[in-house]
């Protein structure tokens, strides 16, 4: 099956801030970033990569407005830079409505040859990365009194055991966890906190980071015969982040066929 067409932008976001972390790629969140614009947001992305986040924020600028477009360079695994990004957003744009929580890493190894370092930098890009910049989110929401919306990527694969994946799928499972604990704390002051776990989705790294075989084989194993396009994910994060979603949360919504 082939890929739909694009959706085009329904002004579902119009007038509201939101931060994206890991924005600099051609994947998911990169996606997102120029979803979010297409609905009427304003966003403020984060990256490690300092000179492709500020090549994707021109290019963004100069399509949909400097003045709807900010960055600043985020590794999430540095507190220092989590807040930076919160603070920075907060002072180009005046207010914070939506975090959508991106940055994670990936690798394959099985746990027999896995190394300690291995284990850790996953699970501090991944897991211990989105609860730095949730914590940063509920804080800015709950001072704000405003309410707000947080969104974290997770995988399939925090449900499904894939070979040479336990460090990765340990972490999203945990990103899970980490959404469902969130929502209820963060419902005491109007926020809702989601996930999604999307299954394959193509961009340029996961080419470099997987072989052709097993990209082939998890290709074959979905409903439609085809990965997903990033913006197929960013659709859902948008239904999450957006009004339509006022009566979710603490849910983690799996974008694929193979979530069990």
């Amino acid at each position: 099956m082939s890929a739909p067409q694009y959706v085009p932008g329904h002004q579902l976001l119009t007038g509201r801030t939101a931060v994206v972390t890991a924005a600099a790629g051609a994947g998911i969140g990169g996606a997102t970033a120029r979803r979010f614009l297409e609905e009427g947001a304003r966003i403020a992305i984060g990256d490690a990569h300092a000179r492709r986040l500020k090549e994707t924020e021109q290019a963004l600028a100069e399509e949909f407005g400097a003045e709807n477009v900010t960055s600043l360079p985020c590794d999430v695994t540095d507190e220092t830079q989590v807040q930076a990004l919160f603070a920075h957003a907060e002072q180009a744009h005046g207010c914070l409505d939506i975090v959508v929580n991106n940055a994670g890493l990936g690798g394959t190894a099985e746990l027999t040859e896995m190394t300690d370092a291995q284990w850790s930098k996953v699970l501090d890009v991944t897991l211990t990365g989105t609860f730095r910049c949730t914590r940063a989110a509920l804080r800015s929401f709950r001072s704000a009194g405003r309410g707000g919306v947080v969104v974290n990527n997770a995988s399939v694969v925090g449900w499904r055991a894939q070979t040479g994946q336990a460090h990765y799928a340990a972490a999203k499972a945990g990103v899970m966890a980490l959404t469902r604990c969130a929502a209820v704390e963060a419902a005491a002051y109007g926020v809702r906190v989601n996930a999604v776990a999307p299954s394959l989705a193509m961009h340029p790294h996961l080419v470099k980071v997987t072989s052709a075989e097993l990209l082939d084989e998890l290709t074959r194993k979905e409903a439609f015969g085809r990965y997903a396009e990033p913006w197929e994910i960013a659709n859902v994060i948008v239904f999450l982040a957006s009004g339509y979603s006022s009566y979710m949360t603490g849910e983690v919504v799996p974008v694929s066929s193979q979530h069990a």
